[in-house]
């Protein structure tokens, strides 16, 4: 926003301004400050006084207010009148639809619960309507529980083995460091607040270096970029440790003090030499030893891990492994030195009295695996028959489309569908239910890539006859006769139930002083070094090279390398046929798939591209502009050619995730990939994808 439309707006008395936070899946979280007149939100603007957001918004939420008014938004229930898919509904009363929906469900559960599943993920990441009445209504029915791992959850496995759970370094301090890693990180796109402290650090001196298979908008702008293979992380830090180790890069006083296992690691390492560790990324051996140099030589020196690098098969593996390496060189001991994948578990939200398990009442559901959606609606036993889906759209992001999309398709599956929007997903419900935006309800914020707790508080009244998820949930407990008073508490009584926590960095934190405030810091020091003296949150206490936790799961408790599932190195068969990496990292101009159908970003993002080396380009005879189809055995798609070089040879990348509908072929990227698993957490792979790209020689339908 413009400075003369804010001091016109500062300076008419009728405008109201009202503290809200943005609920996306990004580490930001930011704070914002929505002007209000009349009733209508007329902008906003990031909050200058949050510290860590510092008055600014990404793109897309800067222009939130199309989202919210926008002139396809939701307004009504509908019910289908046409096939599925067809995307023909008519209009029908909230009574009506809720009324059907309790009927549906209490035939079902009566039957068999777990015949019932809950298909939800971070659309909206508030306490309130992402994890509260909703979980609660679900333990209470006793429905199948969903296991939702199409993120981060890899990632998180790794990082608890190694340093005790989702904790790291304050990223507001990247600005002060010497060295930065940004290991299969793009803040450009997906962490803009981070990346303003990067270029601060640059500014000052500091070197900062892009580890990722792609010349990335951030990588373009990094003094060094090391694009090595997918999914031979693990093996770049493994030849990391070798380096530090045989040359003595080391700080031998931390690690007595503060790790556990130094001396098998060091025997572990002595077989990954920079040889076998450049032979295996598809690197310089001189570009592994340089590194491991610059890290050990370097104080304080900050890697930013991104969860692109764990959607692999050995992703949990290698995230463990790369989160060793700041004991070993002992930058922990600085605030500004460190690692952080995400600070999500520094809150102390009280989760249990929010989803309420208890209500349970002993029972074990089975669990669904989120990446494996498309199995599980097409071959479980019991079979699910019926899903209500909020904050997700798993129709354009989960893998495997053609699976998710033969479930979907099932007549015998009765499906609900929870948005501000009609996604791909939605053109499959039986049922559509319109749900408001942030503008117009409470909710309780954490982070993952900050130490902030955030309010939001509605700025408008629901558009339409939109609901807040959390309404939606407590009338329909009603209407199936959940007596217990939980289904009887107010969104603001949630936010307050989040905040009540015995951890000491949540004293002084309430829901009345946030509220007000819009935001709060954890109560932790301003210059936040949370391992410098040790106190990991491992059963040790230590940073665990050798985990006990791992090795009672069956699992080789020091760091390994444990290899993608699908590369020449380890499966030359399905290469010779498929011999190209395919990456589908977020598209600058949406989130996931929200923003994804506004004719603002989408204009921006162009149309749905593939981008490739020259070499592999000219080896195909593609030329930059062709319509080429991107193929494997799961399924193709047709793209946009773009020979910009940007991904390193053998690899190509389609920015996503594109809604279906506005593609040439209705399709995306997850036609490609598939539901297989990672070594740890069960998380998505998608990122472990061969494929083959041909000229098409028809354009698409």
């Amino acid at each position: 926003m413009d400075t003369p439309r804010k001091e016109a707006l500062k300076a008419d008395p009728a405008v109201k301004v009202v503290r809200t936070a943005c609920p996306h899946d990004c580490p930001d979280t930011c704070g914002m400050l929505v002007s209000v007149k009349d009733g209508r939100a007329v902008a906003i603007q990031g909050d200058p006084t949050m510290p860590f957001t510092d008055g600014t918004l990404c793109t897309k939420v800067a222009h939130y207010l199309e989202r919210t008014y926008a002139p396809d938004r939701l307004l009504h229930p509908m019910r289908r009148v046409g096939p599925k898919g067809s995307a023909r509904f008519e209009r029908i009363t909230w009574d009506a639809a809720l009324d059907e929906i309790a009927a549906r469900l209490q035939a079902l559960a009566a039957e068999d619960p777990e015949t019932i599943l809950p298909l939800s993920y971070a659309g909206t990441m508030g306490m309130v309507q992402y994890s509260s009445m909703d979980r609660r209504f679900f333990h209470r029915l006793g429905a199948s529980l969903l296991d939702r791992t199409l993120c981060s959850s890899a990632g998180k496995f790794g990082l608890k083995a190694t340093l005790g759970g989702s904790v790291g370094m304050d990223p507001e301090r990247f600005d002060e460091a010497k060295l930065i890693l940004l290991w299969g990180a793009n803040p450009v796109v997906s962490n803009l607040h981070l990346w303003s402290r990067v270029q601060e650090a640059k500014r000052r001196g500091a070197k900062v270096i892009a580890i990722d298979p792609y010349l990335s908008l951030s990588a373009e702008k990094c003094t060094q970029h090391v694009a090595l293979l997918p999914g031979t992380d693990g093996a770049l830090a493994l030849g990391m440790m070798h380096v530090l180790i045989a040359e003595d890069l080391l700080d031998r006083d931390y690690i007595a003090r503060h790790t556990l296992g130094f001396e098998q690691l060091t025997e572990r390492v002595r077989q990954a030499t920079p040889e076998w560790a450049a032979r295996t990324c598809g690197l310089r051996v001189e570009e592994v030893v340089q590194l491991a140099r610059d890290y050990g030589t370097t104080k304080p020196a900050a890697i930013r891990l991104n969860y692109g690098m764990q959607r692999h098969a050995g992703g949990g593996i290698a995230a463990r492994t790369v989160a060793c390496l700041p004991a070993l060189t002992g930058a922990w001991r600085d605030a500004a030195g460190g690692i952080v994948l995400t600070t999500a578990d520094f809150y102390g939200f009280d989760h249990a009295a929010l989803e309420r398990p208890d209500l349970l009442g002993g029972r074990k559901p089975r669990v669904i695996n989120h990446a494996a959606i498309g199995d599980a609606l097409t071959s479980a036993r019991p079979p699910v028959k019926a899903v209500i889906v909020y904050n997700n759209n798993p129709v354009a992001v989960c893998p495997d489309s053609e699976k998710v999309l033969a479930g979907f398709r099932r007549e015998d599956l009765f499906c609900v569908v929870m948005d501000s929007f009609l996604t791909d997903t939605a053109d499959y419900a039986d049922l559509v239910l319109p749900a408001t935006t942030q503008l117009e309800h409470y909710d309780m914020h954490k982070s993952y890539g900050h130490l902030y707790v955030l309010a939001n508080n509605p700025a408008i009244a629901p558009v339409g006859e939109s609901l807040a998820n959390s309404e939606v949930f407590r009338r329909l407990a009603a209407r199936m006769g959940f007596a217990e008073d939980c289904f009887r508490d107010t969104d603001e009584d949630i936010c307050r139930t989040a905040l009540k926590s015995a951890s000491p960095r949540m004293r002084g934190i309430g829901w009345e002083g946030v509220k007000e405030a819009g935001w709060q810091r954890l109560n932790v020091a301003e210059r936040f070094a949370p391992f410098a003296d040790g106190g990991f949150p491992t059963p040790s206490g230590k940073c665990e090279f050798y985990s006990a936790a791992l090795e009672k799961q069956g699992i080789d408790p020091l760091p390994f390398f444990n290899p993608p599932a699908e590369s020449a190195g380890s499966n030359p068969v399905v290469a010779a046929e498929y011999p190209l990496a395919f990456l589908s990292p977020p598209a600058r101009n949406f989130l996931n798939s929200s923003f994804a159908h506004l004719k603002r970003f989408r204009e921006l993002e162009g149309e749905p591209r593939l981008e490739m080396h020259a070499a592999d380009a000219q080896e195909r005879g593609i030329s930059d502009g062709d319509r080429v189809r991107v193929f494997n055995a799961r399924g193709s798609l047709l793209l946009r050619a773009r020979v910009n070089g940007k991904p390193r040879r053998g690899v190509v990348v389609a920015p996503s995730v594109w809604w279906k509908k506005y593609s040439p072929d209705r399709g995306n990227a997850n036609n490609l990939t598939a539901q297989r698993t990672a070594d740890l957490g069960g998380g998505a792979t998608f990122y472990d994808c061969l494929v083959q790209v041909e000229r098409a020689e028809l354009q698409a339908p």
